[in-house]
């Protein structure tokens, strides 16, 4: 089978399309025949050696996909040969058949094809967890969210509307906000041409915000913090330009602001039955209507060093996708 290897650690283009042997099914796992994997911003820091979680080399990269069970393992019960699933992990998922546990599979959404399917999982995923069970979001409410073009921002904009609540997007240029508002971004503030925190004053009526969703880091996150209303719940979600801020903790304390980490993936393992039924809520949302997963870029499998560039250049809206067969 084609896979895309990763043999030293570093940027995208040390990566090879290779030929290595097909994945077969341990006694606990399904293979999958991946018909497109979603590529992310972790995996951007995996390849590099940059994650919390470091596969031995070499590997296959990818966390994330959609596909059709092709092999099952003689201990799994509730998936068959034939299936159409979607799977998350850490890596494995850029190649022809991946191999994984079949507690990291799903059904996959019946409205979705499989090139939506397989960017919808991590993402919707980690917003639904963050903005439910983190930030107990509640109808009414203001959430900022920044990066909101990319792929857990745009998601985010997406599930807090439908939660009822206040959505103000941000984002680094015009168009980025424009797609924010087609998934239902109530306001937008460009925070390369416009005054950020005097936007979100103007907005809110000087009372700040209620959440904010950060996947970005850097200095736009303790602007956003001193934004924050009173009782306000700050989402650490990852730091997507590179920089991990340093908060003055005199701030949370005197704004009577919450900081949570949102660390999805740790979550699904400690609590696989919630994470189950948020994915089985997040499915229900997709088949009727309420919630609207989109791919703004696919690439065939041997332009992958342009696929990871679109998320490290920071040029993607949405997901992008890697198409494998």
């Amino acid at each position: 089978m084609r896979a895309i290897v990763c043999s030293e650690l570093g940027p995208a283009d040390r990566l090879s399309v290779q030929e290595v042997p097909d994945s077969r099914p341990g006694l606990a796992e399904v293979v999958i025949d991946v018909v497109a994997a979603g590529l992310n911003f972790p995996d951007t820091l995996i390849i590099e050696g940059k994650y919390q979680v470091r596969p031995d080399l070499p590997f296959v990269p990818g966390g994330e996909a959609s596909g059709l069970v092709s092999a099952v393992g003689s201990d799994v019960r509730g998936f068959s040969v034939g299936d159409e699933v979607v799977a998350m992990g850490v890596s494995g998922a850029f190649a022809e058949k991946w191999a994984v546990d079949a507690t990291a599979l799903l059904p996959k959404p019946s409205s979705l094809e499989h090139r939506v399917a397989a960017g919808f999982g991590l993402t919707y995923g980690t917003s639904l967890y963050a903005l439910k069970q983190r930030a107990t979001l509640r109808p009414g409410e203001t959430l900022l969210v920044l990066g909101a073009a990319g792929g857990v921002g745009s998601a985010a904009v997406d599930i807090g509307k439908a939660m009822g609540a206040r959505v103000i997007a941000a984002a680094s240029t015009d168009d980025k906000l424009a797609y924010a508002a087609g998934l239902g971004a109530d306001e937008g503030i460009n925070y390369t041409t416009d005054d950020f925190r005097k936007r979100i004053k103007e907005l809110t009526e000087g009372r700040g915000v209620d959440v904010v969703y950060d996947p970005v880091g850097g200095d736009l996150s303790e602007q956003a913090l001193r934004s924050m209303a009173w009782n306000g719940r700050f989402l650490v979600i990852g730091f997507a330009t590179g920089s991990i801020p340093e908060i003055p903790l005199n701030l949370p304390l005197l704004k009577g602001v919450s900081i949570t980490g949102v660390f999805w993936g740790a979550w699904t393992k400690r609590d696989p039955a919630a994470s189950a039924a948020n994915f089985a809520e997040l499915s229900a949302m997709v088949d009727s209507g309420v919630l609207h997963p989109q791919v703004s870029a696919v690439y065939p499998l041997h332009e992958y060093v342009e696929a990871f560039g679109a998320l490290t250049g920071r040029r993607a809206k949405g997901k992008v996708v890697l198409e494998i067969t």
